[in-house]
């Protein structure tokens, strides 16, 4: 399985030429081509992680594809045909096989109400938390795409985050809010964090991959 990191949040995860997309938001570009996806999960409803155009052009080059979300986004995009999943849940799309963890997205502050949110484990070897440090409890992740940077991220729980995963890959994700600095400060530390348990620390960029 190759994963390919897009702008912000964006993935790509491609096995023999079909590909399944992941939080496709306001701050990824266009993920030309649109050929050969299969299905779109969408980890929570803000929109850094979906957009109606991204759905919209998506869904005209592979019409009937399932997307797959938590019911707030299901409440949040009424006119599209969302599946919905709660922690717990499994699911195959095409050769792809999903499971779903969490439930709730991390608090931003005690004024904000807590919205739906589920981390994804893909092929028991992947995992992407959306915008929470869920826990896939009992999965031996072989590739973790760990959040770097966001208003409800202290670095400290990123870090913490990793190192309760245990990966053996990790790479930064959830980034365009950051100043390059920043950016590559919070890497640093997530470098360090997989190190610990024996593991890599992979430096991707937008449009960049690694293989599973």
């Amino acid at each position: 399985m190759r994963i390919t990191k897009h702008e912000h949040a964006a993935l790509t995860l491609e096995k023999q030429g079909r590909k399944l997309i992941i939080d496709p938001g306001v701050f990824t570009a266009s993920l030309e081509p649109l050929d050969n996806i299969v299905g779109v999960v969408i980890t929570h409803e803000h929109p850094d992680h979906w957009t109606g155009d991204h759905l919209d052009r998506i869904l005209k080059a592979n019409p009937g594809i399932p997307i797959v979300a938590p019911q707030g986004l299901a409440n949040a995009a009424p006119g599209y045909p969302i599946t919905v999943v709660s922690p717990g849940d499994s699911i195959d799309i095409d050769s792809f096989h999903l499971e779903f963890f969490g439930g709730q997205h991390a608090v931003i502050h005690e004024s904000i109400p807590v919205i739906d949110n589920v981390g994804v484990l893909v092929d028991d070897a992947f995992y992407y938390p959306g915008d929470s440090y869920s826990v896939p409890k009992g999965a031996a992740v072989e590739v973790l795409a760990a959040p770097v940077g966001a208003p409800w991220l202290k670095i400290g729980d990123a870090m913490d985050f990793v190192l309760a995963v245990k990966p053996r890959r990790v790479f930064g994700t959830h980034d365009m809010t950051l100043s390059v600095a920043g950016r590559d400060m919070g890497l640093s530390r997530l470098r360090w964090a997989v190190e610990q348990n024996g593991g890599e620390f992979i430096a991707l960029e937008p449009g960049d991959s690694t293989e599973l």
